[in-house]
């Protein structure tokens, strides 16, 4: 697909540009599911012990939170985007954990734009992606670099 066919291509990326997408509720049953294959930490898997954590009851693992802001990202603009994937992260935390039964919200927010000099053909954007749950409150900050193609190169 030519980068003209694509709702967002680089062009369309303007510094304070934000776009929100409601994301999922997690359930006790996705965050153990999540937790078996991919981070089996007992704050993730073991109920008992992640009562007596620090944290008072089961968590999501980070990385499950990221892995649904992934999804977030794709719904809300990536899938129509002229994106060429990313060269990496600046920063990504965690200030408050995910829960079973916390309903996820994604604020993309564009901090800033730079056409490539080497191939005019694309150029980066660095966004910063927030996720809340339903109280409003941040559960995920990351911030990263994706590079798009141009709609019209120079």
């Amino acid at each position: 697909m030519s980068a003209k066919q694509f709702k967002y291509c680089f062009e369309d990326f303007c510094v304070g540009m934000v776009i929100e997408q409601p994301g999922p509720t997690l359930t006790r049953d996705d965050i153990l599911e999540f937790a078996r294959r991919y981070d089996p930490q007992p704050i993730h898997l073991d109920e008992e012990a992640a009562k007596r954590s620090i944290y008072g009851g089961l968590i999501a693992s980070g990385w499950q939170t990221a892995s649904l802001t992934t999804r977030m990202m794709c719904d809300s603009y990536l899938l129509d985007s002229s994106s060429l994937g990313s060269p990496g992260m600046k920063e990504v935390s965690w200030p408050r954990p995910v829960r079973p039964g916390d309903t996820l919200r994604l604020r993309m927010t564009v901090l800033e734009t730079k056409p490539s000099t080497s191939k005019p053909d694309r150029g980066s954007v660095l966004h910063r992606w927030e996720v809340f749950n339903q109280a409003g409150e941040p559960v995920l900050r990351m911030e990263g670099i994706g590079m798009f193609k141009r709609r019209n190169p120079a």
